[in-house]
This record gives C-alpha cells, structure tokens and sequence, in this order.
C-alpha cells in the first residue's frame, strides 16, 4: 500500500469515526483498523501530512483531528465516484438481466397456465426492502438543486428541486452529511415523524430543503409500487369450468385481468412474512377482487436478487387441484431464484 493510498483510508477513517461520534480522532483509534497494519508513529506521520494538505485540523494541542471543508470535500466526492462507477457496473448487468428477465416472465405465465389449466399472471420486479442508500445535493444553479436518490438494488433517480434562496457550497455539502447521517439505511417506513423532525430542526434554516428531499424519497419507493409491470396468460382456461362460464362472470373475468391495476391488489399482498415460505391461498369471498370471488387465486414471491422482488398468481376455480398448484408455484420459484443468483 502506498503513502497515498494509506492516506486517503486514514481520512476517511477519521471522518467517519468523527461524523460518529463527534470527538477528534487519535492515531491509536486509526491503529486498531485491520486493513492498515500500521504503528501510531506511521500513522501519526500521515496524520501530520494530511494537516499540513488542509484535509484536516487539529482543534487544539495534543488533541484528535477533525475534518476541515476540503477533507469533507474530498470524502463526498470519493462516495460519488465510487457510487457511479457501483452503479454503472450494476446498470450493464440489469440491463441484461431485465431484457432476458421480461422474456423469462412472459414465457413462464404461458407455461404455468398451459401445465395447470389455470390462468396465470406474474408480476415484474420491484425493489422491496425500500432502503435509502445514498442521497446527493447538487447545485445546478442559484435557486435549483439536483437530487440524486439511490435506493437498495442501485435504483436511481434523479429531481431537480427548486429552492427559495441560494445556497453556498459548503452549506450543501454539510446538508448532505446530515441528510445522509439520519437516512442511509432506512426503509421509507423507518422515516418517522420523529426522524423527520430531528432532521428539520438539525437543518435549521434549510428545513424546507429538506422537506422537499423527504417527499422526493417517498416518491421514488412509490413510483416503483406504480409502474408495476404484470404478465397473464391463460385467462381462457378459467371458461371451461361450468361454474363461472356464464357470459356475466366471464365479462367481469376479463375485465378483471385486462384492468392490471385490480391485479396489483393481489400480488402487492403477498408478504414473506407469512407461513408457508410466503405463499397464500384465498378463496372465494377471501380474494380481493370483488370480480374474482366466484374463484380461487394462489400467490407467492420469488426473488433475483439486489433486493429484487415479484409475485406469481394462478387463478382457477375454487375447485382447483391445489397440491398441484402449490407444487408448480414452489418449482418455479425456486428456479427463478436459481436462474437469476447465477446471474449476480
């Protein structure tokens, strides 16, 4: 490892230790890092270097050192290369992934209603866990802000927010340390009231910014939810039961499975928690859609990966062979889940 290498794991060292617990950071406290293997006196001499670089202070005689603007600078400016480069690597293999995913989706639904005699719909991956991973201020311009939101999986969006007055450089980057101090690593159902309002009160005269950070966060997990793609197959089969083969049944059937969005309700209800490795089974008057309750729907999760989550449905009569449909739904989860993990 060379000397600057070893300097720039020992800045970021002190910055994190210090963005922790906020007392200065000593070279014993750096020592005690696996992947230097340095003494105090190695480490005290980059500490020194880096002082003299401007990186960083030392806030009086025989104390720790603290991060100066420019440490900070460099400290953000390392995140975001390395998160660019991170995502790029990620976008490459998604895009392969979601081309060859879309055609494995559709192909499916066509062979589970063919193998049961049963419709069958599949619903594309979302993001589930809904974690915030990095969050990014940018100035544009003296009254526009760019907000870069990554989530769990290297989902990305970007916001420009418009804000009501400027804001100077190094304003932004400390609203950036403390956007992400309070949010990385939390579900948008861990973003509670008490959180928000620490942060706002923390942000000071920015907590509008803020405000506005928190509902561009809620809208890039919500958008996910919304642009739910669902692939069906079979709807047919279901007309060669006698019991829901009248015109009127078939009618509301139809209806059901061309209006995507009565679906979502049922694949957006299938939660791992649940007994029986996430897989439910409603029937009759217990399925959701008012449409559908002449008939029964068995659903299930698979996963592919990154935080990555979609849901398998097949409906049939509530005479259906249930053993055989939960036998096809556990198959093809399990061979989505290995199809996709050698992928990764």
């Amino acid at each position: 490892m060379d000397s600057e290498d070893r300097k720039a794991i020992i800045l970021k060292a002190i910055i994190k230790n210090y963005m922790e617990t906020g007392e200065p950071v000593g070279s014993r406290t750096i020592s005690k890092l696996p992947e230097l293997n340095l003494s105090s006196a190695t480490i005290r001499n980059e500490m020194s270097d880096l002082e003299d670089m401007g990186y960083i202070l030392q806030p009086h005689t025989s104390a720790g050192r603290i991060p100066s603007d420019k440490g900070y600078r460099f400290y953000v400016d390392e995140i975001l290369r390395e998160k660019e480069i991170e995502t790029e690597e990620f976008k490459d293999l998604m895009f392969k992934k979601v081309d060859r995913l879309e055609t494995v989706l559709k192909q499916l639904a066509k062979i589970i209603a063919r193998d049961t005699n049963y419709a069958a719909m599949i619903s594309g991956p979302t993001i589930h866990s809904n974690k915030v991973k990095f969050l990014q201020l940018s100035k544009i311009d003296k009254f526009k802000l760019l907000l870069v939101t990554v989530a769990e999986g290297n989902i990305i969006n970007n916001k420009i927010i418009d804000i009501d007055s400027e804001i100077s450089e190094s304003e932004i980057l400390n609203l950036n340390l403390l956007i992400n101090t309070s949010l990385n690593g939390l579900t948008v159902e861990e973003i509670n009231l008490s959180i928000m309002n620490k942060l706002r009160m923390d942000a000071g005269v920015y907590g509008d910014i803020v405000d506005k950070v928190l509902r561009e966060v809620a809208a890039v997990f919500k958008s996910a939810t919304d642009n739910l793609e669902i692939y069906t197959s079979g709807t047919t089969n279901i007309f060669k039961y006698p019991e829901i083969s009248d015109r009127e049944k078939a009618s509301q059937l139809v209806n059901a499975f061309e209006e995507k969005d009565k679906l979502k309700e049922i694949l957006a209800g299938v939660d791992d928690d649940d007994d029986n490795d996430g897989i439910r089974v409603y029937i009759g008057n217990e399925v959701p859609i008012s449409d559908m309750r002449d008939l029964s729907v068995v659903t299930a999760n698979y996963e592919i990966g990154e935080g990555l989550r979609g849901s398998i449905g097949i409906v049939g009569p509530k005479r259906m062979d249930y053993e055989k449909v939960l036998k096809t739904i556990k198959t093809v989860m399990a061979s989505l889940d290995e199809q996709f993990k050698n992928d990764e």
